[in-house]
């Protein structure tokens, strides 16, 4: 990893009208972190993640919502709002605002 590095997350944000955009932002040998832009975009239906990494999720901007199973339960995140998600626990994302777009800082633990 480079002594240091410096940017924004909003600068050179992505058009995400059409599809989401994610982009791995920096990695080291036990983290990645990205930042996806979603613009009404949500998980295709019947379809849940299910990652072998715990993941740290916070919206920046706009607003999401996330459904996870074992135990059941829908989460409403507005900006500012951070969510841990704990390695295999199914996931899907429910609903992102299109206006303004959400932004999402996600730290994957590998």
């Amino acid at each position: 990893m480079n002594d240091s590095f410096r940017d924004s997350l909003f600068r050179n944000l992505p058009n995400a009208t059409e599809e989401e955009r994610l982009e791995q932002l920096c990695q080291s040998k036990s983290f990645r972190i990205e930042r996806i832009v979603s613009a009404g975009q949500v998980s295709p239906h019947g379809f849940w993640f299910d990652q072998s990494d715990d993941e740290w999720v916070l919206v920046v901007q706009g607003e999401a919502e996330i459904s996870l199973l074992d135990p059941d339960e829908t989460i409403h995140l507005s900006a500012g709002d951070w969510l841990l998600i704990d390695a295999h626990r199914k996931h899907r994302v429910e609903a992102t605002s299109r206006e303004p777009a959400t932004i999402w800082l996600a730290v994957h633990g590998t």
